[in-house]
């Protein structure tokens, strides 16, 4: 199966959002450290990247680090940084000259100064770039979100007859980012855990018992194929319906 079979094929979703599942287990079936399976996560990373790109997908989020990961073990927290650490020192300059721009979802809150400024560094090297925006939720919570939109219009004098669902997505950390219209979940688990939960109200789910170390663009294509099949009705009801 090739990207390009499937742009002469079924409708590609614009934005499609992963929940990068399974990295412990994976490790764990193996014989190896829970971090071995992070590490291997973020190696399959780029060639994702690149199928959702030539299969015209423009949009691509990843969930990386939701905000009850803090509370896992100390030592698999501090490696879970380098990780990204690593992976940011190793894939901006590359994903910089295939023209991906970056966007960070969450908060730097509790964040070391160093991996802060990276990130930071990422997005402004990025920032203009006019290919898939890949947006990395990091340090996420989709409750958190919603409370941080909630303060900001509070601060902002909002009157309650002028909040509108639009005017909240537009302080959200996905503003300026349409819905995802495909949510993918590795490992087998069928939950959201907390990730984009305003914005997955109409989402199209996908899951796979593959541990996403596994996971690779052929099951990323099967899996747009499948949403290609799909009728999306929006709480509508459809002459076919």
């Amino acid at each position: 199966m090739t990207a390009e079979v499937l742009l002469n094929g079924p409708r590609i979703p614009q934005h499609v959002a992963i929940i990068m599942d399974g990295n412990g287990r994976w490790a764990k079936q193996r014989g190896l450290p829970r971090l071995a399976g992070h590490r291997a996560g973020t190696e399959n990373i780029r060639s994702i990247v690149k199928a959702c790109s030539s299969s015209g997908v423009r949009y691509l989020t990843l969930y990386a680090f939701s905000t009850e990961n803090w509370h896992r073990p100390s030592a698999e927290v501090e490696g879970l940084m380098r990780i990204l650490s690593e992976f940011v020192d190793r894939e901006t300059t590359a994903l910089h000259e295939e023209g991906v721009k970056i966007r960070h979802l969450g908060s730097l809150v509790g964040v070391s100064e160093a991996l802060g400024r990276k990130i930071t560094a990422a997005l402004e090297l990025t920032r203009n770039n006019k290919g898939l925006t890949l947006a990395i939720a990091f340090n996420y919570g989709g409750r958190s979100d919603l409370v941080d939109a909630v303060r900001a219009l509070l601060v902002e004098g909002i009157k309650p007859d002028a909040l509108t669902e639009q005017l909240l997505a537009d302080h959200l950390s996905t503003r300026g980012i349409p819905d995802p219209d495909l949510v993918v979940r590795t490992s087998g688990e069928s939950r959201l855990s907390n990730f984009l939960i305003w914005e997955t109200a109409y989402s199209e789910y996908w899951t796979t018992a593959l541990f996403w170390p596994d996971f690779g663009p052929d099951q990323l294509l099967q899996a747009i194929k499948d949403y290609g099949r799909r009728e999306r009705r929006f709480g509508k009801v459809t002459e076919k319906s």
